[in-house]
């Protein structure tokens, strides 16, 4: 029997494409609130020994958490073998420890509510910084899928002669990969600090590459600060407009706006959180991990 996919809302462009990679069916649900505010779930589907694979994306993730709890809760009592997670961006990993005292440990506590009600996990990326993998804090099977190379692929297809870009000695090693695949030589900004609030940044050699074009690549776009200050940067030292490359655009705010309005030749972002700057599809690769580690199959 096919595996089932419940979107849940605003996930139900990126599920049709899943479903096609997968020859899985989509399933209905209804997900909704009653007048006083609490959750409404009802799956109109059958899901009697059947696997399910909820698909939902977390960016701005609160609203989100409790309908997909309950639509796991709901799969589960109504039958499903197991209820799998594809979860493009997956939140709650940037409080990886307490920076004060006082403060929780936000990731271990999400990680916790979905390893009760979810049998597997497959994501893209997600900001693991102090966690080395997951597998820390998920005891479910998890997997990480890497958009590095469609990242690489598109570049090699839509920039001519391009410059990849590093704003500071932590994203070398990301954006090292990014540029090899991509066939692209690469630099890292140097930072000088002078004072509390006096940095002076460096860029090597910069008269060897004014006939390239810089490409920023980040994980996370949330306030583009990082991307905005940087752009600034190579605006001083008269490089030419940068393309701004993201796995997952937040754009929290007017981060979208300020991060073009900076200088931003253009912006592009994969298609993790759903927004107008998605030209890089990640379905493909999700598809693949659910079909190699049998993530579904009954």
């Amino acid at each position: 029997m096919k595996p089932l996919i419940l979107a849940l809302p605003e996930n139900g462009s990126f599920s049709k494409i899943l479903a096609t990679h997968l020859d899985a069916e989509i399933g209905i649900i209804e997900l909704r609130k009653f007048p006083d505010g609490e959750t409404y779930v009802r799956i109109d589907t059958e899901l009697e020994n059947r696997s399910v694979v909820l698909v939902a994306t977390l960016a701005e993730p609160d609203d989100k958490i409790l309908p997909l709890i309950f639509a796991a809760a709901t799969a589960r009592d109504l039958g499903a073998t197991n209820v799998g997670f594809v979860v493009p961006y997956l939140a709650y990993m940037r409080q990886d420890r307490r920076f004060k005292a006082g403060e929780g440990v936000t990731s271990t506590y999400f990680a916790a509510i979905l390893n009760r009600w979810i049998d597997w996990l497959v994501t893209v990326d997600p900001h693991l910084h102090r966690w080395t993998s997951l597998q820390e804090i998920y005891t479910m099977p998890s997997e990480v899928v890497h958009a590095a190379p469609l990242i690489s692929s598109w570049i090699k297809e839509n920039v001519s002669r391009p410059l990849l870009i590093g704003p500071d000695i932590e994203s070398e090693q990301w954006v090292s990969h990014v540029a090899q695949e991509a066939g692209a030589p690469y630099l890292v900004l140097e930072k000088i600090r002078k004072g509390d609030r006096d940095v002076e940044v460096s860029i090597p050699d910069v008269d060897a590459w004014r006939d390239r074009t810089p490409v920023l690549v980040d994980d996370i776009i949330s306030t583009a600060r990082t991307m905005i200050e940087t752009v600034g940067h190579l605006m001083q030292a008269e490089l030419r407009s940068p393309i701004c490359i993201g796995v997952h655009g937040i754009f929290a705010g007017d981060a979208y706006d300020n991060l073009l309005a900076s200088g931003a030749e253009r912006v592009v972002t994969c298609n993790t959180v759903p927004h107008s700057s998605n030209m890089i599809d990640v379905s493909g690769l999700l598809s693949d991990s659910i079909k190699q580690r049998g993530f579904g199959q009954d």
